[in-house]
Order: C-alpha cells, then structure tokens, then sequence
C-alpha cells in the first residue's frame, strides 16, 4: 500500500504550533513562492497585500472544531457599517496541492470581499502530512456548519453561503458544494447544523481525478499530490479517486458556480464536462478565464482585482 512507502521527497518544513498541535508542515507552497516562479515570466506582477478598512471588523485565529487535541481555525472578516447586517457569506479555502498552504495567504481577497459587503472568512484545514481524505473536506464542511451557526454573531445570512476555494482548494469547494447532506463528511462537529450552500466559486481547481485531462496520478518520478491525500494511488483505489471527484456529483442539485481560470489548462480538468452536466439539469454556471495567466494568478496583482469583481457580480447576480 501507497501509505506503508517510504518517498524521498525534500521539503521545507518547519515546526508548527497551532492550538496545542505541532507538526512538521511542508511549506512548500507559499504566497512568497508562487510570486518567486511566475515573477519569471511575468515581471511586472505584485503580491496583494493586506490591508485595514473601518467598515470591516476583524477576528483572526477562532476555533471552529477541535478535534482530540487539535484545535481547527479561521479568520473572520465582516461589514460593520451602519446598517449592516444579512450579509452573504463566502468561506474561503486555500490551495497548496492538500499538502501545503496556509489560509492567510487569502486574507487580502477575504478583506476585499469583506470591504464589498460579504461576510467573508479564511479557513485553515488538516493537511496530507496531518491526515489523510477527507479530513479536509470534513473539515471544510465543519467550518461551513460553524459560519451558519453563527450567523447572528457575523450579522450574515445563513441562506447566502458560498464556498471559494484556490486550486486545492477549489477541488474541496466544488466537492463540498456538490456533497451537501451526505453522511460520510457529516463528521466532527456542529454536525446537528445544515453543510447546503448557495453558491460555488472554483478557482482554477480540478473537476475530477480520473478525466484524461487531469494532471494528478503520475507516480512514475515521486508521488503526485492526490495520491499523497488519498494514501493510495488512482490504480489501486480508482473507486476512491473517482468519488472524491466533483465531476461525480454535478447535476441538478449543484449550487450555481463560478469559473475563474488561468491560462493553465490541467488546472481546471474535467471542467467542460461539468459544465455541460448542468446545462443538462438547466443549472447556472459562469465561466472567466485569464489568458497568459500563471496558475496562482489570484494572488497577484493584475488579475486580483478583476477576480474581485468577477465573484462580486457573479454573487450579486445569484443573491439579487
């Protein structure tokens, strides 16, 4: 079996320590050093950072669900002008190949959405190296239950969830979005509150593990990421691979959902075939996709601020 190997495979790692948990974690992937890569063929790029708005209220590092000792977090970012309140909501995952990343790499986009009036927030997850699928998504669909539950608190509306995800990331949005109600990610905590959302938004995340145009399930050099998150390979758990795919699920209870995209064609394998299955089922979906454009383009000025405004009208369009 994939998990009983040993893979040679260099990482950066560092201690981290996050509500009693320590762990070595790959750092692989980091805003820093998707700016370093495609600085190379784009140079005139920046990194978006971070900044403070008087109508946005901040809450960083809430425990969503503790798991035995480990605590799970997000970050919240929400409207605090006067009058607000039934704002949408937008649980916001990042990407990192299942295996690195770091929810604050999103905090610029959730204060930006936060700023247009979105209950918006950054949520962390266990990683490959911390535990295996579906982990993730169970975590994913505990912090979706959490923000619903605490839709007073964040003076948002509990019937306009989206969820948002980042390459990885974008996969466990799809899948979370598509998988509402289904028992085995009915796990962990506030389980007693509804995982439906409204609304998905896939940032250059694959569709699906096992479609010819997938990337992932090469194992011929070093294990791909999928087979890390999986512990097994697409040729010995095909099954596995396949009912984590989103393409699995599409259909006529898919929320409507939003396409943003590179230029980076595996990155968003299986697209067309879920697109199409819902105009099957006579379901919205909206594609962009950014030409000449790396695959982290969502973190970088000049796609950043068009992608802002693709969701912010593709959300006022499904909330009007």
């Amino acid at each position: 079996m994939i998990r009983n190997m040993i893979f040679k495979t260099p990482l950066f790692i560092i201690l981290l320590i996050c509500g009693g948990f320590a762990s070595a974690q790959d750092t692989s992937f980091t805003t820093y050093s998707a700016f370093k890569k495609a600085l190379k063929m784009y140079p005139d790029i920046k990194i978006v950072p971070e900044f403070v708005s008087p109508n946005v209220k901040e809450e960083r590092n809430l425990t969503y669900c503790t798991i035995g000792d480990r605590e799970l977090k997000l970050d919240a970012f929400y409207p605090v002008h006067k009058g607000a309140k039934d704002a949408p909501a937008i649980l916001i995952i990042h990407g990192g190949g299942w295996r690195s990343g770091n929810r604050t790499q999103h905090i610029p986009l959730a204060q930006h959405l936060a700023a247009l009036g979105y209950a918006s927030f950054t949520v962390g997850y266990r990683l490959s190296e911390e535990a295996l699928y579906p982990a993730g998504i169970v975590d994913v669909k505990s912090a979706l239950r959490w923000v619903r539950k605490n839709h007073k608190r964040f003076k948002l509306n509990p019937d306009k969830i989206t969820v948002l995800g980042f390459s990885a990331g974008g996969q466990m949005a799809v899948l979370a979005g598509v998988t509402a109600g289904h028992a085995e990610f009915n796990l962990a905590c506030s389980t007693n509150v509804s995982d439906q959302v409204q609304a998905i938004i896939d940032l250059d995340g694959t569709l699906s593990f096992v479609h010819p145009e997938s990337g992932e399930g090469d194992d011929s050099k070093k294990p791909s990421a999928a087979t890390l998150w999986f512990g097994a390979s697409k040729v010995d758990n095909p099954a596995l691979w396949n009912a984590a795919s989103p393409l699995t699920y599409a259909g006529k209870n898919t929320p409507p959902i939003l396409f943003i995209n590179s230029s980076v064609d595996r990155m968003h394998a299986g697209r067309n075939d879920f697109i199409k299955k819902l105009d099957e089922a006579n379901v919205y979906a909206e594609v962009h996709t950014f030409p000449d454009s790396p695959h982290a383009f969502c973190l970088f000025d000049p796609w950043f601020t068009p992608t802002v405004n693709y969701i912010d009208a593709f959300l006022k369009k499904i909330f009007k």
